[in-house]
């Protein structure tokens, strides 16, 4: 989910709704029509806060920043083997890894069978021998699949914001014992930071904390077990520090 710092309403002042969906709980696609969002597909679960963001032209292609700095795993590991990802939205990170990662299975949990069903209007791969969408609580999908991951990818939230059982330390806890070894978690906590020491706790300290840019209020925490996070180049980051 993007959270952004100018005034959200002003987004929402040139777009159309999907006939797929309005409801205030049911997800539901907006189309920009005006100069600056022009080409822009969103998914919302309310008419203040975007869920996902697709260029119309190139589907595949990163729009919001948090979700770029999420893809800075790949600086710790070009070549993961397995990637776990909770929450699904517009398929962003998916589309992404989907892409640019061949030879990695992508596992996804998500919740809402309302998002599931809004696949095909973002683009997002049909299940195949190395992508499949589970619809399922995240916190479960992690707890029955202990040394799976190389890469976990949290990203869940629904109208409310992040569920409780995506915020709990057993959670976190959970996620560390999903990952094999020198795996890393990357979390959206957007404006949640009570979450940061919860997750410093569930992976011995070893995390790093960075803004996703100064336009939003997203904070992306990588946290890693053994020393994968031990020698990270953060060249072109925004306000990296340590946790």
């Amino acid at each position: 989910m993007h959270k952004n710092r100018a005034s959200m309403p002003q987004l929402f002042d040139d777009y159309e709704e999907s006939a797929e969906g309005s409801s205030e709980c049911t997800p539901f696609i907006s189309d920009y029509k005006g100069h600056e969002y022009k080409g822009i597909s969103c998914l919302h679960f309310n008419a203040f806060q975007v869920q996902s963001a697709m260029y119309r032209h190139a589907p595949d292609e990163l729009v919001l920043g948090y979700t770029q700095t999420m893809m800075n795993f790949l600086m710790f590991n070009e070549q993961p083997r397995h990637i776990g990802m909770i929450g699904l939205g517009g398929g962003s990170l998916q589309k992404s890894c989907y892409r640019r990662l061949p030879k990695a299975r992508i596992s996804v949990a998500e919740i809402n069978p309302d998002v599931i069903a809004l696949r095909d209007s973002f683009f997002i791969p049909k299940d195949d021998e190395r992508f499949v969408v589970h619809c399922e609580d995240g916190a479960e999908f992690v707890q029955r699949q202990p040394d799976e991951f190389d890469v976990l990818l949290v990203d869940g939230f629904d109208n409310h914001g992040q569920p409780p059982q995506l915020c709990s330390e057993e959670f976190y806890r959970d996620c560390f014992r999903s990952l094999r070894r020198r795996g890393i978690l990357v979390v959206n906590v957007c404006d949640g930071q009570k979450l940061i020491p919860r997750i410093s706790r569930a992976f011995g300290n070893r995390v790093i904390v960075t803004d996703s840019d100064t336009k939003s209020e997203n904070t992306i925490v990588f946290a890693g077990k053994d020393d994968i996070l031990a020698n990270a180049q953060w060249a072109g980051l925004a306000t990296t520090k340590s946790a």
